[in-house]
């Protein structure tokens, strides 16, 4: 009796991936795909997946200041991005004919062939902000699997709760105490955010949370 080949899967990471490393996958695809005679029948169009990575890279850019809208609308367009990228993953995987190198011509990795490199880490979050001594906050972080430290980034909110003008930033070398911030103004609102380093470098800062410094 003859054996059924294995169907050939790509390898999808990416509900742990990191915005930019989405947009990566995204972008090999298109490039794999465009003009490939293999794939003649790519169900989405290609040139409205472009507009899409195109739209994704700039909100990831907007996103860098820690702006609450810019972020929200960075991970609108990353949810666009990533069930197009699994549209074509399925097409790929039924359509290659089981044959790895047409597979690997689409842009996508299989899992069998796929590398393992360090994994991203999981994005850090603030637990809590506390007030310390006058003109200090105290800063409570989720410590982060394989991070290897932190650094903080504070700066006095801008009107309307607007991201900081001017971000000074403070390493921590774990997570076990909360953070010290000193030297700030009282009857000031700071918003603190925080990045974990591991591997792989930093991840990208967390989502603001504020506080009042007495």
């Amino acid at each position: 009796m003859a054996m059924v080949p294995k169907l050939i899967k790509a390898a999808l990471n990416l509900h742990k991936a990191l915005p930019e490393q989405v947009l990566s996958q995204g972008q090999a695809l298109l490039k794999g795909l465009t003009g490939n005679v293999n794939f003649p029948n790519v169900p989405v169009d290609l040139n409205v997946f472009k507009d899409e990575l195109d739209a994704y890279a700039i909100s990831i850019t907007d996103a860098k200041d820690g702006g609450k809208k810019a972020i929200t609308l960075r991970n609108k367009r990353g949810a666009v991005v990533i069930r197009t990228i699994k549209q074509l993953a399925t097409y790929v995987e039924l359509n290659c004919k089981d044959d790895i190198n047409i597979f690997l011509s689409s842009g996508f990795q299989s899992r069998s062939s796929a590398r393992t490199p360090a994994q991203p880490l999981d994005p850090p979050v603030i637990l809590n902000i506390d007030q310390g001594t006058p003109g200090q906050l105290l800063v409570s972080i989720k410590a982060v699997r394989k991070a290897k430290s932190y650094e903080l980034r504070y700066g006095a909110a801008g009107a309307g709760g607007a991201a900081p003008a001017v971000w000074s930033t403070l390493m921590a070398p774990n997570a076990k105490t909360a953070v010290p911030i000193n030297g700030l103004t009282p009857g000031t609102t700071y918003a603190v955010q925080v990045r974990a380093y591991g591997q792989l470098g930093y991840t990208p800062y967390s989502d603001s949370a504020t506080r009042m410094v007495i």
